[in-house]
């Protein structure tokens, strides 16, 4: 299979899980994949990020290589909003080497704080800075400033994913 050509074939949920299947039977159909979530070409790359969203869950051994291309994209401006999005739900849900928690960090702090950042985009940063929150307790105060002061403005999605971290913060 031509993973770029696939890509650009058709976009629904069943072909994004057939890519992430044959992207997971080998390093080298991975690394296809995530050369393809990383490509300039818009469109491509949007697609792209579904699919290395469901591999990174069948098989979230195959990402750990590439963490560091995540968080490259959390930091490109001109990547698609699907990018982004998908790179953060990935680092909400593995295990970050600690070389990467600075910039995971920064890159969600400002997520959250941007009006315009997408709610999907914002409801994975709050849970990528409240597992991180876990290893750095100096900035679970920082954490529940902004969703405090970001509460009456925010989207309902922000505000449940938001009440659940601050009630978990209450917890020693």
């Amino acid at each position: 299979m031509n993973i770029r050509e696939e890509i650009l074939k058709e976009h629904s949920k069943e072909h994004a899980l057939r890519i992430a299947q044959y992207a997971c039977a080998s390093k080298q159909n991975f690394k296809q994949l995530m050369l393809c979530f990383t490509e300039d070409h818009y469109r491509l790359s949007q697609r792209a990020a579904w699919s290395v969203s469901w591999a990174a869950r069948m098989k979230p051994e195959m990402i750990k290589p590439y963490i560091g291309l995540l968080v490259q994209q959390l930091q490109n401006k001109q990547a698609h909003p699907a990018v982004t999005r998908n790179a953060v739900r990935i680092l909400q849900e593995i295990e970050l080497p600690e070389a990467f928690h600075g910039e995971i960090m920064n890159s969600c702090f400002t997520f959250i704080e941007t009006p315009a950042t997408p709610v999907a985009i914002k409801a994975f940063s709050l849970t990528t800075l409240f597992r991180l929150s876990k290893i750095y307790p100096e900035i679970r105060q920082e954490l529940k400033t902004i969703i405090e002061e970001r509460w009456e403005t925010e989207t309902a999605a922000f505000r449940v994913r938001g009440k659940k971290i601050l009630t978990a913060l209450q917890r020693p």
